[in-house]
């Protein structure tokens, strides 16, 4: 009997600590972002930012931002995705968004690292939008708006960052005032050739390749630049260029070259 209660408890015991650690095993710290253009290794801050890394991996692993598009790119400061997705049609819509993330602004927004997009004038309002910084933006984003969230890096594929930022963009108003094009012109542009998915940067799948906990412990990300004031006193929504507001302006779009067709608040 007291054998029999012994091996009960150990396998007991053994899956609560099962149960403990799973949450953290399940945090995976490395993803593939895969484009129409080629693949971009991803190495999250899981430890640091956990809340980001969580939920970010929210949405990949919802499958949200599969078939998402790239809508943004400012050459030398970011290219922007998570927004929206596209079909079979080009027809683009809102990703559907979770409750926000609390702001963790643990690292700098340099060169090839991935933080989150907010609304203006609110720290904790990040969702499901993201960017990779293409250049030094700590002086403009570090202490802006309690500074925006890195949390993680690009470790192989900056070539393909490179190759998006480099696309022209053209401006279709909304939110959609820097969307990268290829196979496009500007001559297509004035004579209101329609956008389809073989123009839009279009992020295939987002996938887990690294279930490691700590994955990136043996990197060296650069920390934060932004002083002790508190969140939402610091820095302001403004910066011009550098402002990041989830533009909450649409529906569902169809894409014409000279203009959105339909929004909706």
């Amino acid at each position: 009997m007291l054998l029999t209660w012994k091996i009960k408890f150990s396998a007991a015991a053994n899956l609560l600590v099962l149960l403990l650690v799973l949450p953290h095993a399940a945090m995976a710290t490395i993803v593939l972002v895969e484009t129409d253009l080629g693949t971009v290794e991803i190495n999250l801050y899981d430890n640091a930012t956990p809340a980001t890394v969580t939920n970010f991996l929210n949405y990949v692993n919802s499958g949200a931002f599969t078939d998402s598009i790239v809508h943004r790119s400012v050459p030398g400061f970011v290219i922007q995705g998570g927004g929206f997705i596209t079909d079979i049609n080009a027809q683009v819509s809102n990703i559907t968004t979770n409750p926000a993330v609390t702001n963790e602004p643990v690292y700098s927004n340099v060169r090839g690292t991935i933080a989150m997009a907010k609304l203006g004038s609110d720290p904790n309002s990040a969702t499901s939008q993201w960017f990779i910084n293409l250049a030094n933006n700590a002086a403009n984003l570090d202490d802006q708006n309690g500074g925006f969230t890195v949390f993680g890096e690009v470790t192989a594929g900056l070539d393909i960052v490179a190759t998006i930022a480099g696309l022209p963009s053209y401006d279709f108003g909304g939110a959609f005032t820097d969307l990268p094009l290829q196979n496009y012109s500007s001559a297509d542009f004035t004579n209101n050739v329609p956008v389809d998915n073989t123009h839009l940067v279009i992020v295939t799948a987002v996938n887990v390749v690294d279930t490691t906990v700590d994955s990136a412990a043996g990197l060296n990300p650069t920390p934060t630049t932004r002083n002790t004031t508190p969140p939402g006193n610091g820095g302001g929504g403004g910066g011009g260029g550098g402002s990041f507001a989830l533009l909450s302006l649409l529906g569902l779009f169809g894409f014409s070259a000279a203009r959105v067709l339909r929004r909706r608040r």
